[in-house]
């Protein structure tokens, strides 16, 4: 054997050995137990599903403090704490009073939905003044897309479609946050159980605005080499809070999976960096709030930096159960838009664990997260999850629960993501920009 060949055996050597110490690192710094106890605080009743404006979601965040506070980051620059405190309007659906053709309609028979207005009126011979769901075409597709259009308008609805309407009407009486300037809008879209023809018709629409703070937690762990340079790992703390309808007399929406998955994870990264106190980045991690509602925490955290100093965005969207890829593995949204999972593929080499572009492309997962905004911006900002979309009944229900979870997979995942970012971490790789969206070329 040459000496040339010698080396080469050594160097491998020593790699595996480098490898086997930092498996056995990472597994005494992330414990199942650990992993556990985290998701079982924030997905657990006391918490009331962490909807914002409410005493759960302060439960959450002041439990999120405490651990980041444990761990040992530092607040953000010129905070006095970990919560980046910003204030957005809460506004409460009050009522609705429709007359057509002279009657008043039954309030069980009208919803409204789109408002951001606290006062809202509109007659018949206001333009886009009336329209109709197709009763031989599915109710969902329909009302998505007259409920998203923006629009001020009447709806009616066919009498087949009531158990759907029903469920819709339910789902309006929610509150919704809206920025200070949204006030002024008055377009709002009014469904009806009604099918007769319409000769006239007045619509009054009344809700309740009133200021509330809302919040993100966030933890800095100041790098050394390249301290302006910015890496994130993200994840929404909130979720939807307490359902109208008990099932199986449990109303609260525990939000398991989404998303105290991905928080239990950015928590558990921050301990694993800090302990390795390798970082040469800067490292933020971020618990998000209001993503249900519109994405307003990751909206307002995007505004206060600058996004040409974050070199990559980490954001972790339900990792509680198998991707269909198989164990072991999770999936990165936007894979071809920067080389981003590339990096993660390349230092995973060898692990148990491995990561996969996108399956769902038609979903538009990668502007459907809190990445998003940065993304738009030019930065690699991806998010990790393992959610299987077309199997998963328990979404946005009272099912979402600790129970219906895979600790193991939440626990490979997160290693999978500690060891894949070491090298963004150390600032040795840096992925390439993402084109900003509306760009010009």
């Amino acid at each position: 054997m040459n000496i040339k060949t010698k080396k080469i055996i050594a160097c491998l050597l020593l790699c595996n050995c480098i490898g086997f110490a930092s498996a056995q690192h990472i597994d005494k710094i992330i414990s199942k137990n650990y992993v556990d106890n985290l998701i079982k605080v924030l997905s657990g009743d006391e918490m009331q599903g962490r909807r914002p404006f409410t005493t759960g979601i302060d439960k959450a965040a002041s439990f999120i403090e405490q651990e980041f506070s444990k761990i040992g980051l530092q607040y953000l620059p010129n905070a006095k704490s970990y919560r980046q405190t910003f204030n957005k309007y809460e506004l409460k659906p009050e009522k609705v009073v429709l007359t057509i053709n002279g009657k008043e309609i039954a309030a069980e028979n009208v919803f409204f939905t789109g408002a951001k207005a606290t006062q809202i009126d509109f007659k018949y011979s206001d333009s886009l003044s009336w329209t109709k769901l197709d009763p031989n075409k599915e109710y969902l597709p329909q009302y998505r897309a007259l409920a998203r259009s923006g629009k001020k308008q009447l709806v009616l609805v066919d009498a087949k479609f009531s158990e759907q309407f029903k469920k819709s009407k339910e789902s309006s009486l929610r509150t919704s946050i809206v920025d200070e300037k949204d006030l002024t809008q008055k377009n709002a879209m009014v469904f009806v159980l009604a099918s007769d023809s319409i000769s006239n018709f007045t619509v009054s629409i009344a809700s309740k605005a009133t200021k509330m703070p809302l919040f993100n937690v966030a933890g800095v762990l100041p790098g050394k080499s390249k301290e302006k340079e910015l890496v994130i790992f993200s994840g929404h703390y909130d979720h939807l809070g307490i359902a109208k309808n008990a099932i199986d007399q449990d109303s609260i929406m525990n939000g398991a999976d989404d998303d105290a998955s991905g928080t239990t994870a950015v928590i558990a990264l921050a301990k694993y960096y800090k302990k390795l106190n390798n970082n040469q980045r800067t490292l933020i991690f971020v618990a998000f709030t209001a993503e249900e509602m519109g994405g307003f925490g990751a909206k307002y955290f995007s505004e206060q930096l600058n996004p040409d100093q974050v070199v990559a965005m980490f954001n972790i969207e339900m990792i509680g159960k198998d991707a269909k890829f198989g164990p072991n593995t999770a999936y990165i949204t936007g894979f071809d838009k920067s080389d981003f999972g590339k990096i993660l593929q390349k230092n995973l080499e060898g692990s148990a664990f491995s990561f996969h572009p996108d399956p769902y492309p038609k979903q538009n997962l990668f502007y459907r997260s809190d990445n998003a905004t940065l993304a738009a911006l030019g930065v690699p900002a991806h998010t990790i999850s393992t959610v299987q979309i077309e199997d998963d009944k328990l979404y946005h229900t009272v099912k979402d629960e600790y129970s219906s979870l895979n600790a193991e997979n939440i626990l490979a995942t997160i290693k999978g993501i500690a060891l894949s970012a070491i090298s963004i971490v150390k600032g040795e790789d840096t992925p390439t920009r993402i084109p900003k969206l509306n760009a010009k070329n």
